[in-house]
């Protein structure tokens, strides 16, 4: 590590006072900060830190020694007074070597500013809880088959950064948790850019893995939202989920190959995210998901699939090699999604034995002039209902009763979304009776009788929009 002098007593030292806890360094005074700049400065501030303690670290290229992270152990703040390690200025703490933190045994502990260009994984331990990284830069080096941030650790939050610039196989971020079996609990992900993953195999190269098949059915309460998928072009799942009872909502996925992949698990809900442009949408397999809300348009792929099952259900204690199929969707409600101009609507699969069964799919408007709208294969017991198509594309084989073709009279805004005009037939023309919504992709209220598709007509602005890189990142709001 390159040695840097304190700054205590210096206009940059008292400027570094107003930093808050994982933002910019901008805000009301605060306690004075200690300011460090050598490892051995930093490891002495670690080892004493009290909550509530912030230690700042100077601007420079720090390159850690491989017998010697940066390790946090036994250190415990609280949530008011967290202990926060940050840098100097966002991005001005460059971090190089195999490893830079190390954490062990420690709660309330913030990670903050700091380019991490290490060659090997941070990991956030099982036996830590509230860990938070924010506004961080992640750019590791690009090695094949390292992931770059594990989080094992229960109530931990992602928030703010950027992930950029992987070409081999790897992902961004995964979670995981305890054993083989377990995830960590309550994770929440949210404000980050994820861009420009390269790889070029057909599965390892996700943004976000949520879990890994023999985690499939441990309950993680995850949340992900408000995050920027862009050229996300490692695998076919931008976000991979592999577990269950998580909440996927608010997301922008553009120009990617990847989309939304419920892949393993159950009871998870996937509502108000915008894939735009890119390649596959939404793809579901397990049991009790609930899709809503999601607008899709422009995908040179699938965008809506409702998965096949190698298996009706995966149990517990089934062998490990069974736990990597697919499970066959069931019980699953798809209501009030927009899918407009895309080459493939909603479709099926046939090449494995189990077909999905109980499927409400209701309240969908169905726009395209390429391929079939609707292309499913087996299914049982499916539910369709007030679902509304147009466009040059052939109906498929959706049921007659399930759907009105009727031209739907949408005008696209500013932001490039079709939205309902002030005559549009989709207006009040839902038909669930008790639906599990009460606001529009745009943040709109629903009302009591409520539009087929994505979005409920209103004159006034959307409270939510597709994101782009300024509304991500460390320097986003």
């Amino acid at each position: 590590m390159q040695r840097r002098t304190f700054l205590m007593g210096t206009a940059a030292g008292a400027a570094l006072v107003a930093a808050p806890t994982g933002g910019l360094l901008t805000g009301s005074a605060v306690a004075a900060p200690t300011v460090v700049g050598s490892p051995a400065e930093l490891q002495a501030a670690i080892d004493r830190a009290r909550p509530g303690d912030r230690i700042v670290v100077a601007d420079g290229s720090y390159t850690i020694p491989p017998d010697s992270p940066l390790t946090i152990r036994n250190k415990r703040g609280t949530g008011r007074a967290p202990i926060t390690i940050a840098a100097q200025s966002l991005g001005g703490v460059v971090l190089h070597g195999v490893h830079s933190f190390v954490l062990d045994t420690s709660s309330h502990i913030t990670l903050s500013g700091f380019s991490f260009r290490q060659s090997g994984t941070l990991e956030i331990p099982e036996s830590c809880s509230h860990i938070r990284l924010t506004r961080n830069d992640f750019q590791l080096a690009d090695i094949e088959g390292v992931h770059w941030v594990m989080v094992r650790a229960d109530d931990s939050k992602v928030d703010h950064n950027h992930f950029h610039g992987k070409s081999t196989l790897g992902i961004y971020l995964g979670v995981e948790g305890a054993g083989t079996e377990e995830m960590a609990q309550r994770v929440h992900v949210f404000r980050n850019y994820f861009s420009d993953h390269s790889f070029a195999g057909s599965n390892g190269g996700e943004p976000i893995r949520l879990g890994v098949s023999p985690r499939a059915l441990s309950s993680a309460h995850a949340v992900v939202e408000y995050n920027l998928f862009e050229r996300a072009d490692g695998d076919p799942e931008a976000i991979s989920v592999k577990s269950s009872d998580n909440t996927i909502r608010y997301n922008t996925v553009r120009d990617s190959l990847g989309g939304i992949v419920l892949r393993h698990g159950n009871r998870s809900r996937v509502e108000g995210n915008h894939l735009i442009g890119g390649t596959d949408g939404l793809r579901i397999y397990g049991d009790d998901h609930v899709i809503v809300n999601n607008y899709l348009a422009g995908l040179s792929g699938r965008a809506l699939v409702i998965g096949s099952g190698s298996a009706r259900d995966h149990l517990p204690g089934e062998p490990a090699d069974a736990r990597r199929g697919n499970d066959a969707p069931d019980r699953v409600l798809i209501a009030y999604n927009t899918l407009v101009n895309n080459a493939g609507t909603l479709s099926g699969e046939s090449h494995r034995p189990h077909a999905p069964q109980d499927v409400t799919v209701a309240d969908n408007l169905f726009v395209a002039d390429s391929g079939e709208l609707v292309s499913m294969a087996n299914t049982v017991r499916f539910t369709w209902s007030g679902n509304i198509v147009w466009g040059a594309a052939p109906d498929g084989n959706i049921p007659a009763a399930g759907y009105t073709r009727i031209d739907p009279r949408t005008v696209t805004g500013h932001d490039g979304i079709s939205r309902p005009a002030a005559d549009s037939p989709v207006i009040d023309a839902g038909t669930l009776r008790r639906p599990p919504v009460t606001h529009d992709i745009d943040g709109n209220p629903r009302g009591r009788v409520r539009d087929v598709g994505a979005h409920e007509y209103s004159r006034r602005p959307p409270r939510h929009r597709p994101l782009s890189p300024a509304d991500v990142g460390p320097r986003s709001r």
